[in-house]
């Protein structure tokens, strides 16, 4: 692989490749990791790896009238810049920068990601209009939260949301908390609100916080689509389960001219009976 960007400090460590700024890992001081990396997962020049935080950006899901044009956007894809770095007392600050000239995507637009690793994984990606015209952004931060089992884990904070089922189609309503034994591909719609993977195999739960963002996606291939991904890994899909922090489907954003988009989720874990 190419040049990845390795912190380690007193609250935990983590990894960054510098193609696509995929965060590889995250795990806290002490703790199981947080992030999921496939054991099986292709390191391959131009495009993403499975597991991690891979970006999607400017389109989320296949690109709205070219279905020829890469699923996701192009900014995972793409090498990024190391645009700063620093250790404070709360843990260490990496700023990557991403400028891109894609002839698929025909507006003016600079990309900024900072990512804090300190008690908590603070994720902020900043999409900045520089052109005199507005434009439609879809994005997602596409994070694989590794798990001890998933068909043991619950999701929480979704509840008595309207979704749009991928897998079954049609739209529907969360009721209770969400559980997985089957495939599940479902975007939650107009939602800011945060949630939180119970896992009791772990003892743990993960508290998923975000702004800038109105729609919340869960994934997780299964049995017999991980077979056909071909990098998940033997049994992988059990110990992963995708939360995304996204604007998609309808809740795509418009970003003025000169202005600016803050995409931020902000992880962190905390025990079970606190809930």
């Amino acid at each position: 692989m190419d040049e990845v960007i390795a912190i380690k400090n007193r609250y935990g460590s983590a990894s960054i490749a510098m193609q696509g700024a995929q965060l590889l890992s995250w795990a806290p001081e002490g703790e199981k990791p947080v992030i999921w990396l496939s054991k099986e997962a292709k390191f391959v020049k131009g495009k993403s790896f499975r597991g991690g935080i891979p970006i999607c950006w400017p389109w989320f899901g296949p690109h709205p009238s070219d279905p020829a044009l890469p699923a996701h956007g192009f900014a995972r894809n793409l090498d990024w810049q190391l645009k700063d770095r620093r250790e404070t007392e709360a843990g260490t600050l990496v700023v990557l920068a991403l400028a891109p000239n894609e002839s698929s995507w025909p507006h003016q637009a600079e990309l900024e990601y900072r990512i804090k690793v300190g008690k908590q994984l603070e994720l902020e990606l900043v999409t900045r209009n520089k052109g005199s015209d507005s434009f439609v952004l879809g994005c997602a931060l596409h994070t694989y939260f590794h798990v001890s089992d998933v068909r043991n884990v619950k999701v929480l904070g979704l509840e008595e949301t309207q979704y749009v089922d991928k897998v079954k189609g049609g739209e529907k309503i969360q009721e209770g908390a969400l559980t997985i034994d089957s495939e599940v591909d479902r975007i939650y719609l107009d939602t800011d609100s945060s949630c939180v993977i119970q896992d009791p195999g772990m003892n743990r739960s993960i508290r998923i916080a975000k702004s800038g963002s109105r729609s919340t996606v869960v994934w997780n291939p299964w049995a017999e689509k991980s077979e056909k991904l071909g990098d998940m890994g033997a049994d992988g899909y059990l110990g992963m389960l995708c939360v995304e922090t996204c604007n998609a489907h309808d809740d795509v954003v418009t970003v003025p001219a000169t202005g600016e988009h803050c995409l931020r989720a902000v992880y962190s874990l905390c025990d079970l009976s606190i809930l």
